[in-house]
């Protein structure tokens, strides 16, 4: 396993890291045996952080992340998030009084006394730019509850108007071959400020597998039925903000990227972690097998210049306009 720097705090983790959205819930039916049995997979393969949040699952994720890590607080770092139990755009979501509600439910759940990372679940825009919530997450870190925190954002915009808060220490934005913004003045700000980016949706809601055919039908509790066109919460936050058909189509034009790399999947994570500035990739996962096809990427040969031209290239001129959703 390879380890990078969260930005200028003092944690180093996985490159590859894991997200748990999906064992949480609303990517289809789970099953806990399994879903523990590949976390502690993960664990011994060096896998040393996940992210969480407090509505997965209405809390289960954190759930099964204490039971798979008991006894390694030294060893395994947890990002959780907050604010989506509530209305985001109440201002009162944001108050001492119900974070810290929101971050005492959370380390019960996780059995721990700190947080690693208390992440801000996509807060809305006006939010950020009021900004007393960052206030309360300093008043948290003063007494010990949490040891950083950082923003999970929506869009570029969101992601640049938080780099203007000293102690954000991450943010965690959708990234991904069908998603190139971040790479045209995000990523390098955020650098130069010494915050870590963390990478979610790295498969575009699992569009850069491939193996979708254009009729594939999705469980009903599962968000790419349910939120393929932002009913239900940010329409970026399932398949990049494309629809599924668009994205099927897309994605096969890029079989090329998998030539000599073993899958589309493992491409797409090795095209992730080409980039100097991110941190670690965060893909979902149900079982172990998912989660060892997911950190094949660390051995998988990287892009030549040519390729990730050839890949920025196809983004502009046929992904990008696209995009539904502010992004």
């Amino acid at each position: 396993m390879n380890y990078r720097q969260l930005g200028n705090t003092d944690i180093r983790v996985s490159e590859v890291s894991f997200g748990t959205w999906a064992i949480g819930g609303s990517w289809g039916s789970n099953n806990d045996t399994e879903s523990l049995k590949a976390l502690r997979y993960a664990i011994d393969r060096g896998v040393n952080f996940f992210d969480t949040a407090d509505v997965y699952g209405d809390g289960h994720s954190e759930e099964l992340l204490a039971e798979a890590t008991r006894g390694l607080r030294d060893r395994v770092y947890i990002a959780t998030k907050f604010c989506r139990q509530g209305d985001i755009h109440d201002p009162e979501t944001y108050s001492k009084e119900r974070v810290r509600e929101y971050c005492e439910a959370s380390l019960k759940r996780l059995e721990r006394d700190w947080i690693d990372l208390y992440q801000i679940h996509c807060p809305p825009l006006e939010i950020l730019k009021e900004g007393s919530v960052f206030n309360v997450l300093d008043d948290l870190q003063s007494e010990g509850k949490i040891k950083h925190y950082g923003v999970s954002v929506e869009t570029v915009e969101e992601g640049l108007l938080c780099l203007e808060y000293a102690n954000v220490k991450s943010l965690q934005v959708i990234f991904n071959v069908f998603r190139q913004k971040p790479l045209e003045e995000l990523f390098e700000k955020a650098k130069k400020r010494g915050v870590g980016i963390i990478v979610r949706l790295p498969l575009a809601s699992g569009l850069l597998t491939n193996k979708f055919s254009l009729d594939h039908q999705f469980e009903a509790d599962d968000h790419r039925n349910f939120n393929e066109n932002g009913e239900s919460f940010n329409v970026g936050e399932t398949f990049a903000g494309l629809g599924f058909k668009k994205g099927v189509q897309l994605a096969q034009q890029i079989e090329w990227i998998g030539e000599g790399r073993g899958n589309m999947a493992r491409a797409s994570l090795r095209w992730i972690l080409d980039q100097p500035e991110v941190t670690c990739v965060i893909p979902g996962f149900k079982n172990q097998q998912q989660v060892e096809e997911n950190l094949q990427a660390i051995e998988t040969p990287s892009f030549s210049q040519d390729e990730l031209r050839r890949l920025n290239d196809f983004y502009h001129q046929h992904v990008k306009d696209h995009i539904r959703g502010a992004y």
